[in-house]
């Protein structure tokens, strides 16, 4: 039994970063024998288990073979005989079909050092084709190592594998969780435009992938198409180190633009509506989790409000809050502004630009928490009247608020 640290432990080993997992593949042994060792059993599809004691992921070698459509349609083999380069031939690229034995020594069949040192996103072989999972995978990859391109042969053959419809058989399960992994690496529009260049980005994110060459506003700097705008926000988000719900609403908040009218373009009236409503379709479709879904969906309604807040009168602004709940979600009014930032902020130019609207809001909720909702509750004796006295208060605290400004 030989045992290899594998993948991507290697890969950042080699790119000097810091290593977070390590996985390890066990050549010429059996799941008897594993399970004798100690080794817990964590596999559904695939033999692989965890270390007795440094509780590290340990994966019987295997071989696949095509069966079927789909990420799942593989017949797998992990008997003793296997080898690690057969095991090695299946990954996805060639720098992360790099392995370290005990002793130290590389064993890099397929090239993974050369397209580490010329930064190159390379397939290791033909059966690439053979898992539609390797398109999102590589997208995250470009996203993640920003200075990496990709090799031409390899983005043919994805080209490929979205003509053949191979992504359209991906569950949405695994398509949320690789969009999810992609927006939270360090260049997220990356991901969008290698998918963009293959073709799969029509195909899973058709929403997204039709807001590019959609014209901006005048005011917002005609010379970026509305896509090319969404994706400065989502890199904006990952520069301000923002949760998943931040970048996922910042990739979707401009939807409705993609469904103007011809006739009311570049103004795009109403498009925050639109937006929310193709919100709700994609979440739908790819199972978004409910924490990214409701962020999304009050950002494309309200982020133009938001961005306007300077122009508002104190019932407007009283009126923006309680319909976002922004006294009972705080955590979530302030992940809601920082939505807005990155939307402000996604425009050539205007990185640092002030956007005063945020601290304006900041305060008109400070100044709403300050209204003694019980001390109202128990002077009304009209229950149907209470939510509309408890607004007239929070405005008039409001006003006081901003009264010397």
């Amino acid at each position: 039994m030989q045992v290899f640290v594998v993948g991507g432990a290697v890969r950042d080993e080699l790119l000097g970063q810091p290593v977070q997992d390590r996985d390890h593949v066990v050549v010429g042994a059996s799941v008897e024998e594993l399970l004798a060792l100690g080794f817990k059993p964590v596999g559904k599809d695939f033999p692989v288990f965890l270390h007795p004691t440094t509780r590290e992921e340990y994966a019987l070698a295997r071989s696949e073979r095509k069966a079927g459509r789909g990420y799942k349609g593989f017949t797998v083999d992990a008997s003793r005989e296997v080898s690690l380069a057969e095991d090695l031939a299946r990954r996805d690229l060639t720098i992360n079909a790099i392995a370290r034995a005990a002793d130290g020594q590389l064993i890099d069949p397929y090239g993974g050092r050369e397209d580490l040192a010329a930064r190159v996103l390379r397939h290791v072989g033909p059966a690439f084709v053979e898992d539609p999972v390797r398109v999102l995978r590589l997208a995250r990859f470009a996203a993640r190592f920003a200075d990496f391109s990709v090799a031409p042969a390899t983005l043919d053959l994805m080209r490929s594998m979205v003509d053949q419809g191979e992504v359209d058989h991906l569950v949405a399960e695994r398509v949320w969780q690789e969009l999810a992994k992609g927006l939270l690496e360090t260049k997220p529009s990356r991901m969008f435009d290698v998918l963009r260049q293959c073709g799969a980005l029509a195909r899973l994110l058709p929403e997204v992938d039709r807001l590019f060459g959609v014209p901006q506003r005048a005011d917002y700097h005609p010379e970026i198409d509305t896509g090319k705008h969404v994706m400065m926000v989502v890199d904006r988000a990952a520069e301000r180190r923002a949760g998943l719900p931040v970048r996922f609403a910042a990739l979707l908040h401009d939807l409705g633009k993609g469904t103007t009218p011809e006739s009311d373009l570049p103004r795009h009236p109403g498009h925050e509506a639109r937006s929310a409503d193709l919100v709700h379709a994609v979440c739908r479709r790819l199972k978004v989790p409910a924490d990214c879904r409701d962020l999304a969906l009050l950002v494309a309604r309200h982020h133009g409000t938001i961005h306007r807040a300077g122009e508002m009168t104190a019932a407007s602004i009283v009126r923006l809050l309680e319909t976002t709940d922004a006294l009972r979600r705080p955590e979530r009014f302030e992940q809601l502004l920082e939505a807005c930032i990155c939307d402000f902020h996604g425009r050539l130019g205007w990185r640092e630009v002030p956007y005063p609207a945020a601290e304006l809001l900041r305060q008109a909720r400070h100044a709403m928490r300050s209204v003694d909702a019980a001390a109202i509750a128990a002077a009304c004796n009209q229950p149907q009247a209470l939510a509309q006295r408890l607004h007239q208060a929070r405005v008039a605290a409001v006003k006081v608020r901003f009264a010397g400004e």
